[in-house]
């Protein structure tokens, strides 16, 4: 799933409206001092908290993509267990809540991790059952590709500006267009309609590369958010918020990489 919700609406809201029982703005920008005691911030947002959030979404995540691995037998041909499917739409009415309620995300989050996480086991078992050895390829590219991103954005290589998170954003939100028009398309008219999208050909290829590189760029906006948020004290319920966003960044990473690591094996 992509990840355009970093954007300025969600910012500004999140910054508004802290939510019930938040400290007041103003409060937070006021450090607490007792003489030589140090200041005082456990009611805001800092990058320690969203790194905890981020591992405990991440521990949620696989294991409940153990149990999605487990439910497809080894011997399926095609198909996908119901549940699967449940979990896509729940993980996708998840992500449309938090992007209205962000202070929903410590429910939400967690949510969002069981029912995607249960999906993603079931389509890469479905995968490794086609191409032996290619769930290992692909968890070790995403991990790779994550960890390039962070030293780029740590050293400045990449520097996410309000031009450069436009240009993201808009290319993402065409993506996420261009993907639900070519699912219709293949209910109505069928599959091969748009048959390059898992075509080995190099117009497949390419297409898989742009997408896996765009979900690359989301991480950058995502280390920005974590980054302005912890700087500017943003409510501590934003944590999950951020952390939430981060795996949703991960999982459409891995699995973009998934369809172009499949598609390399079949030239």
């Amino acid at each position: 799933m992509a990840n355009p919700i970093f954007n300025e609406k969600t910012w500004n809201k999140a910054a508004r409206n802290p939510g019930w029982g938040a400290p007041d703005p103003t409060a937070r920008a006021t450090p607490i001092t007792d003489g030589p005691v140090s200041a005082w911030h456990s009611q805001v947002m800092t990058v320690g908290g969203t790194i905890s959030a981020a591992g405990v979404l991440m521990v949620v995540l696989l294991g409940a993509a153990v149990v999605g691995w487990q439910t497809l037998p080894d011997s399926a041909v095609g198909g996908f267990p119901p549940l699967a499917l449940v979990g896509v739409v729940v993980g996708f009415a998840c992500a449309i809540a938090m992007y209205f309620r962000p202070m929903w995300a410590k429910v939400l989050a967690p949510t969002y991790a069981l029912a995607e996480g249960y999906f993603v086991g079931v389509i890469s078992h479905a995968y490794d059952i086609a191409y032996k050895g290619i769930v290992v390829q692909a968890v070790g590219a995403t991990l790779g590709v994550f960890a390039v991103m962070l030293i780029l954005y740590r050293t400045k290589v990449i520097k996410v500006t309000d031009r450069f998170r436009r240009i993201v954003i808009t290319a993402t939100l065409g993506l996420m267009a261009f993907y639900l028009v070519s699912f219709v398309i293949s209910l109505i008219a069928g599959s091969s309609s748009v048959s390059f999208l898992n075509s080995p050909s190099a117009l497949g290829i390419l297409f898989s590369v742009f997408a896996a590189g765009l979900a690359a760029m989301n991480l950058a906006l995502d280390f920005d958010f974590i980054e302005r948020g912890s700087k500017q004290g943003l409510p501590k319920g934003m944590e999950w918020f951020a952390a939430f966003a981060l795996v949703i960044t991960l999982v459409w990473l891995y699995l973009e990489l998934l369809r172009l690591l499949s598609k390399l094996q079949r030239r």
